[in-house]
Order: structure tokens, then sequence, then C-alpha cells
């Protein structure tokens, strides 16, 4: 397979081999996806070839979006491209040819697809669109169930990963075995002398458990097995791992696991003042938010009756360009509006505090992007314990809202700027705003009331401020009616 061979063994670079048979690629495999039924074992060994090929160029370069955009240009071939490729992996019989022991041409055909559909869900916003209008979903699971080649196995893992709701993977009885199967093969790669677990480097295994720390239920069941000295053991040689305990760490049991780790939390502190790496001290940072057992204190500060902003914009950086014009129309609509459009330097968490606390309304900006950044859930999940009206946006087309986020914008009405022109969802979102900040302004009457009438009133007993802790969504089962209003 081309996935064992390195760059040097080919005369040309992976772009002048992407270069020079990307379009007649593609049409090949767009022909011939209609007609795999009838496939001979010759063309069945030419097509298994030629995607394998492919798909080695991509990982050889290291560059798997720019060279995927070479080969699907625009949305439209993107979309024919993969929903050929979910043709081929989803026929049936090919999936009893896999052979765990020598891989033949069906095993390096499923192989192949599975990594360059990986691929091309990191490059592009493909996870909803593949959840919703395709079989793909059905197709892995039955071969994370039944595949005896464990890399494929570990591929389409890493891909129901990307593609599944949290509440999807919730219900697959496969999560107990990915996270457990997953910290396996983490531990061999890293023991292995080459750092790779079946021709697949460690790295590539670490980024796709980084989406899957993002899972409630994975963060549960990964706390049962006590793996964080070994995420903390390759920290240092993989940075990505950073990512992954920053994710782990909205768990309640693993942040107790992670502060019984003395030496690791001298070092978050250490990176947090020292580290030049900016990714890095941003996720020590995140780490450290999440573990701060004194934060409940600090949340929960009288709020001063003025704010700075009457509007603060959270959003995925990646969704950087509608929100820059969103705020530029709410500016010009009056509006005082804070976003950071350069990516906080410094300490990005105080900063987030800041921001919230002198804003009245966040605008959430939901996307699958949006969703899966640990920075996001953070900045979001701090609004709604200061108790900031939420008013959501959806940017994505497909996407729903899941997991963590589902849960903080509970029933709260979204404009979807996916199925209104620009100028109108922008119309329809300062309706809602404006709606809000009325809705602000009698709540106050009628507190100034209340509090006329009260003075007037026999002393009645005091209500006990609320603690970060009891507002937590986690904690949602014991809130009483009182904290609910």
């Amino acid at each position: 397979a081309y996935f064992s061979l390195t760059p040097q063994d080919f005369l040309y670079t992976a772009e002048q081999i992407i270069e020079y048979i990307a379009d007649d690629y593609a049409q090949i495999i767009l022909v011939h996806s209609y007609t795999v039924k009838s496939w001979s074992r010759e063309l069945l060994g030419c097509v298994s070839s030629l995607i394998g090929l492919i798909c080695a160029c991509c990982w050889w370069g290291r560059e798997e979006a720019h060279h995927i955009k070479k080969i699907v240009s625009t949305d439209l071939t993107l979309y024919d491209h993969v929903s050929a490729l979910i043709r081929i992996i989803s026929y049936k019989p090919f999936h009893k040819c896999i052979d765990g022991q020598w891989p033949n041409v069906e095993t390096i055909l499923i192989d192949s697809i599975i990594t360059f559909l990986r691929g091309a869900i990191d490059a592009e916003k493909l996870s909803c669109f593949i959840r919703l209008t395709t079989s793909l979903p059905d197709t892995l699971t039955s071969l994370v169930q039944t595949a005896p080649y464990d890399r494929i196995v570990l591929c389409a893992h890493g891909l129901l990963a990307e593609i599944l709701t949290d509440e999807q993977l919730k219900e697959l009885k496969i999560v107990r075995n990915i996270r457990r199967s997953c910290f396996d093969i983490i531990e061999q790669a890293w023991k292995d002398p080459s750092q790779k677990y079946q021709h697949i480097p460690l790295v590539h295994i670490l980024r796709g458990f980084a989406n899957l720390s993002k899972n409630d239920t994975v963060q549960a069941n990964t706390a049962a097995l006590n793996k964080m000295p070994l995420l903390i053991e390759i920290l240092d040689k993989y940075p990505i791992v950073y990512d992954i305990l920053w994710g782990l760490s909205f768990n309640s049991s693993i942040q107790e696991q992670l502060r019984l780790n003395h030496s690791f939390m001298t070092k978050l502190t250490e990176i947090k003042k020292n580290c030049s790496n900016e990714t890095i001290r941003k996720a020590a940072r995140g780490i450290l938010w999440n573990l701060n057992s004194d934060r409940d204190k600090q949340i929960f500060t009288e709020k001063c009756d003025s704010t700075t902003f009457d509007i603060m914009i959270s959003y995925s950086h990646k969704d950087k360009q509608i929100c820059k014009h969103l705020y530029e129309q709410l500016i010009r609509t009056g509006y005082r509006v804070w976003i950071d459009f350069d990516q906080i330097h410094g300490n990005v968490m105080d900063a987030m505090v800041q921001a919230i606390e002198q804003s009245r309304t966040i605008i959430i900006c939901m996307s699958e992007q949006y969703r899966r950044s640990n920075y996001c859930r953070a900045e979001a999940e701090y609004a709604f314990q200061r108790r900031l009206k939420i008013v959501p946006v959806l940017l994505q087309e497909h996407y729903k809202p899941d997991g963590w986020l589902l849960f903080l914008i509970g029933q709260s009405l979204y404009v979807d700027f996916t199925k209104h022109e620009f100028p109108i969802a922008i119309e329809m979102l300062i309706k809602e705003i404006k709606a809000l900040h009325m809705q602000d302004l009698h709540n106050i009457e009628v507190q100034s009331n209340q509090s006329a009438l009260l003075a007037l009133s026999p002393s009645v007993p005091c209500l006990q401020p609320l603690s970060g802790a009891e507002l937590r969504p986690e904690n949602v089962q014991n809130w009483t009616t009182a904290q609910i209003t």
C-alpha cells in the first residue's frame, strides 16, 4: 500500500502527482461508482490503487486541505466525489473480503476511502452533509463491528466521531469500545519506535481522539479508565494533547484526576506564564480555568448596573467572515458590540471574562466548529452562568445544535442565516435583540415596584445567592424552581 511508502520513493512530489491526474481521477471515480456491482477484479484493483495513490499524496504532503481543494475545487464537485466514494465503500460484498492479516485490494480500497474522507471532513464542513444526506454512518458502524483490520476500525471510529452528533454517539454501543481501543492504540503507538500504529502516525490518532474528547459521554467513560498519566506523559512531544486535555477537563471526575497530579498543575502554571507557543498557552489557561475551584466565587460577584457593551458576539474563527458582516451591521444599527477579530493574545480567559461581564447580551454563532471548540464552550458556559441574554444564530447549513450547545440554548428560537438572505436575517436578529432588551426594561420596572412594596412590608427572609456549581449545566437535575426562574 502507498501508505507504507515515503515521498522519496517517487520521482514526483505529491503536488505534481495530484496536479497531473486530479481531473481524470475525480471523473473516473464518479463514473465507475455507479456500476460498482459489476466491477471486474481488474477494475477493482485499478480503482483501489488510484484512490490509494491520491490519498497517500494528500497524506505525504501534510497539507490535506490544500491537496483536496486541487482534486475537488468546488462544493458541487466535492459533494459529488464524496458521494461517489460513499457509494463504493457501502458495497457490502467488499466488507466480507477485508483481510486483517494481509491487506488485499478490498482492504486497501476501504482503508483508502476512509482515510480520504477523514481528511476531507477535516478540510471542509462536510460532517453535517454526510450525516444528513448519506448512508455513511450506517456503513461505518457496520465496519467497526465486523472489520478484522484494526486500521480500518480505528479510522472508522475517527470518522464517526466527526460526523455523528453527541446524542447519536451516546446511543451507539461502540462508544465504550472507542475510548478503550483508542487508549490501547495510543499507548502502543507511543511505545513503538516509529511512533506509529499500523503505519498511522500517532499524531493522526491523537487528532481523531481530540474530536472524541469533546463528547460528554466519551469524557465520562474516559474518566473511568484513569488514563490521564498517559496523556500527560506524551504531551511534550505532541502538543495536540493539550487540546485533548482541555476538552476532557469539562468533566468533573477528570478535573479531580488532573488536580491531583501536582507536577502537571505546576507545569500548566509555568506554561501560562512563560510559554511562547500561543496555542499551547491558550489551552493551558483553558484547562486551568476548568480546574479552578475558586472560579465559582468569581462568577457570581454582583454585576454592575452599567455595561460597556450591548452585545458580545461569540463565534468560531472559521466563521469569521460572516461574523464580521454581522458585527458591522449591528454597529451601524447603533449597538455597542464586542467581538474578538484577532484571536486575543495574552490571557484569553481573563479577556473573555471581562468581555462577558461588560456585556448585556451574547450572540452565539452556532456551527459544527463552534460546538467543537473548547474555547467557545468555556465562553458560552460562562455567559450562561452569568445569566446573559442568549441569542443563538445558525451559520452552518445542515447543522443542528447538539451536545453541550443544545443544552445551553435550550428551547430558544434562533435566527437561521442559512435559510434567509443576509439582510432579512439581520433584520430578524435585531428584532429579537430589541425584544430581549424590552423584556429587560420590563423586568427592571417590575423589580423596582416589588422593592417599593417590600420597603412597606414586614421583613422577609433573605434568599441566599446562587453558587456557580449549582448553576452549572451538569447539575440541572438539582436546580430549584427559584434557580430556573
